[in-house]
C-alpha cells in the first residue's frame, strides 16, 4: 500500500499569537467580499437571538460577522473539532466579529449533561471565549413548532404516516425519482390537526412524521420531502418531558443560525448536499415573516482526515463502551481531553490548525504534523528535568563514600531568565540501561570497559568494569571520575570525549511511574481493510518504573516538562498525588515513525 501523502499545506506559517492575520484562504476571500459589499450590514440584534417580531425593531447588530461553533452534546471532542473551533472563533476575532457556542441537543435519547460540561471545557482549554453567547437548540424549540405550522399552512409541509422503511423505499435512488407519499396531497388543515395531536403525546413513537413538501423527482434526494419531526417519547436533559416531538438536525440547525443572526455558517463536505434544503427552508419562513433577512449561508470546507485515528462519534463510543481504552479521556484518544492529559497544549493545537489550512479538497494529514505542532510549542515553553526510564546503577569507585555536591544544570536552556537548579551528585548513581554496552556495536560512544564519557552537568568518568549475575545480566556499572573535569569549572573541558549521558543520583531519585504511549492504530488507515478494531495497536502502552531527579517529586498535575534526551511528559491530572506524580510521554524529541511507518 502506498504512504499516505502529507497535506501540502503543512508549510504554511502559523499566525503570530494570533496577532497577524491569518493565512488567506476561499473562506477568507467570501467574509471580505461581503464585508465590502455590506452584504449582511442591514442585521438586527436584540441582545439575544430571536425571531422577525423581536429582531424587527432591535438596534444594528454590533458584530461584523457572527460564526459559531455547533457541537452535539452526544460525545467528547475530538481533534477534528479542534479544526472547527479555531477556524470558527479565529475568524470572528479576525473580522470583529462574534462567535457562538451552541449546543445542537435535538436528540434527547443521546444528550447528556456530562457531554455538554465536557465541551465547554474543551473550548475554554483551547483558549476561546464565547462570551454571553451561549446558547441551545432546545431554546427555540417553541419557534421551531411555529414554523412547522406555518409551513403546513403554507403547503410546505405535510405529516406522513408511512413506517420509517415505507419512507425510506419511496425515497428512490440517485438515478431513479422518489414516490410521492399517499399523504403528500393530505388537506393542510387535516396535517395540523395530525401535528398537534404528535405534540400533544397522542401518537406513538415511529407511527408518523411531519415532511417538508418539495419534490420527490429531485436528483438531490435530500430535497425529496425530507423529514422535519419526528415522533419521541423521552425526556430532554433540559426541556424534561414538555416535548414528544423532537426536530430533525437538519430543520433545526438552519433556523438557529437565522435566529442567533449567524452570517456564514461553516460546516464540513458531507453537509454539500444539504445546503439547498437549508437555503430552501430560510427562504419559505423569510417569506412567511417569521425570519429576517438577510439570511445566513452555509459555507462547505474539507474536514480533518487524520492519520493512525478515527475520529468517527461511533468507533469512539465504541472503544469507550467495549473497553478499549481507559475512557473518553485516555491519554491514548484522539478526543481533546484525551490530549491534554497526554500532555497536548492548546497553543500547539492552534498552531496545527493554523499550519494545515482550510480547503475544499479532501487529503489526509500526516499524524506527525500534529506531533511537529507540539514539539514546536513544547520545546519552547516546557523546563527540562532528568529522567532515567530504564535505569542500571553506576558506581563511582573513587568518589568518596557519603560525600555529596551538587551540580546545575538549566531549567531552559534558552531561557536563561528561567534560572538553574540543584541536583544532587553521589557515589552511585541511576543511568540508562542502553547507555552502557560490555561489548559496543561500532560508532557506540557511551559507556564500556576503557571508554569515557561526560556525565551530563557533572563529571568525565572512565568505565573500568560492570557486575553480572549468574545468568549473565548486568547489574551495575562501575567507573572513575577525574575530578578536575566538572562542568563549568575551570580546565573542564580540557578532557574531550564524544559521548555524554545523563544521571540521577541513587540515594536522592525518585521512584515514579511513567507512561509511555504510542499510537493507538498500529496502521495509518484504520478499518480501511476491515474491522477497524483489528487495527488496534497492542503496544500502545507500557508502564515502567523510572528513577526521577528530586525535583519532579514535586510536579503539579498537567505540569509540563522535557525529559531530556527522551522527549516531553506531562504529571497526569487524574492518577496524580502530591509528592508522588504520574507521567504520561506526551511526544518524542524527534518523529520516531518517520522511517518505518506502515500504511
Amino acid at each position: 500500500m502506498p504512504p499516505v501523502p502529507d497535506n501540502p499545506d503543512r508549510t504554511k506559517v502559523a499566525r503570530a499569537q494570533e496577532k497577524e492575520p491569518g493565512v488567506s484562504n476561499f473562506i477568507r476571500h467570501i467574509i471580505e467580499t461581503d464585508l465590502a459589499s455590506g452584504k449582511f450590514a442591514a442585521r438586527r440584534w436584540a441582545g439575544r437571538p430571536g425571531p422577525a417580531s423581536v429582531q424587527r425593531d432591535a438596534p444594528p447588530d454590533p458584530a461584523r460577522i457572527r460564526t459559531r461553533f455547533p457541537p452535539e452534546p452526544n460525545g467528547y471532542l475530538h481533534i477534528g473539532h479542534a479544526k472547527s473551533i479555531c477556524l470558527n472563533f479565529g475568524l470572528a476575532l479576525d473580522y470583529g466579529g462574534a462567535c457562538h457556542l451552541r449546543f445542537d441537543d435535538t436528540n434527547p435519547e443521546k444528550e447528556e449533561q456530562e457531554y455538554v460540561d465536557s465541551i465547554i471545557a474543551a473550548v475554554k482549554w483551547l483558549g476561546f471565549d464565547w462570551g454571553p453567547q451561549l446558547y441551545y437548540a432546545s431554546d427555540y424549540f417553541d419557534f421551531m413548532y411555529e414554523a412547522a405550522e406555518q409551513l403546513i399552512s403554507a403547503g410546505h409541509a405535510y405529516v406522513d404516516e408511512q413506517s420509517a422503511d415505507e419512507i425510506r423505499g419511496g425515497r428512490g435512488t440517485l438515478t431513479e425519482p422518489g414516490i410521492d407519499s399517499p399523504w403528500r396531497n393530505r388537506p393542510p388543515e387535516e396535517s395540523l390537526a395530525r401535528l398537534r395531536e404528535m405534540r400533544d403525546g397522542r401518537h406513538a413513537d415511529g407511527s408518523m412524521v411531519l415532511r417538508a413538501r418539495i419534490d420527490m423527482g429531485s436528483p438531490n434526494i435530500n430535497m425529496r420531502d425530507p423529514v422535519l419531526y419526528r415522533v419521541r417519547t423521552a425526556t430532554h436533559h433540559r426541556t424534561g418531558d414538555k416535548w414528544c416531538i423532537y426536530p430533525m438536525y437538519t430543520y433545526a440547525h438552519p433556523i438557529e443560525d437565522a435566529l442567533e443572526n449567524i452570517t456564514h455558517s461553516l460546516c464540513t463536505l458531507e453537509f454539500e448536499d444539504q445546503r439547498p434544503f437549508y437555503d430552501w427552508l430560510l427562504e419559505k419562513l423569510a417569506d412567511g415573516g417569521l425570519l429576517l433577512k438577510p439570511l445566513p449561508q452555509q459555507i462547505e470546507f474539507a474536514r480533518l482526515n487524520l492519520t493512525y485515528v478515527v475520529l468517527s462519534k461511533r468507533k469512539l463510543i465504541q472503544l469507550v463502551d467495549e473497553g478499549h481504552c481507559g475512557g473518553w479521556d485516555d491519554p491514548r484518544m484522539p478526543t481533546l481531553a484525551g490530549a491534554r492529559r497526554r500532555g497536548y497544549t492548546a497553543e500547539g493545537f492552534r498552531l496545527f490548525a493554523d499550519r494545515i489550512g482550510v480547503s475544499k479538497a479532501e487529503s489526509w494529514i500526516e499524524y506527525s504534523v500534529l506531533e511537529d505542532c507540539m514539539r514546536d510549542d513544547l520545546n519552547a515553553r516546557a523546563e527540562r528535568r532528568i529522567a532515567v526510564l530504564d535505569p542500571i546503577k553506576l558506581i563511582i569507585d573513587n568518589y568518596p563514600e557519603g560525600q555529596q555536591e551538587e551540580c546545575y544544570p538549566p531549567n531552559h536552556p534558552q531561557k536563561p531568565e528561567l534560572g538553574k537548579r540543584a541536583i544532587p551528585f553521589t557515589r552511585e548513581l541511576w543511568i540508562e540501561r542502553d547507555d552502557f554496552a560490555e561489548t559496543p556495536p561500532k560508532g557506540y560512544f557511551r559507556l564500556f570497559p576503557g571508554n569515557s564519557v561526560r556525565l551530563r552537568y557533572g563529571y568525565v568518568v572512565k568505565c573500568t568494569h560492570c557486575e553480572k549475575d549468574a545468568n549473565g545480566n548486568v547489574l551495575a556499572v562501575h567507573c572513575e571520575y577525574l575530578p578536575e573535569t566538572k562542568s563549568g569549572t575551570p580546565g573542564a573541558e580540557r578532557v574531550k570525549v564524544k559521548g555524554n549521558i545523563h544521571w540521577v543520583s541513587a540515594p536522592h531519585s525518585h521512584a515514579g511511574e511513567v507512561r509511555l504511549y504510542d499510537r493507538l492504530f498500529r496502521v495509518a488507515r484504520p478499518g480501511r481493510e476491515g474491522d477497524f478494531l483489528q487495527d488496534l495497536n497492542p503496544d500502545s502502552i507500557r508502564l515502567i518504573t523510572a528513577q526521577l531527579e528530586p525535583a519532579l517529586k514535586d510536579a503539579k498535575p498537567e505540569q509540563r516538562f522535557q525529559f531530556e534526551r527522551h522527549g516531553y511528559f506531562c504529571a497526569d491530572s487524574r492518577d496524580s498525588r502530591p509528592g508522588d506524580p504520574v507521567f504520561n510521554s506526551t511526544v518524542t524529541l524527534r518523529d520516531s515513525w518517520a522511517a518505518g511507518a506502515k500504511t
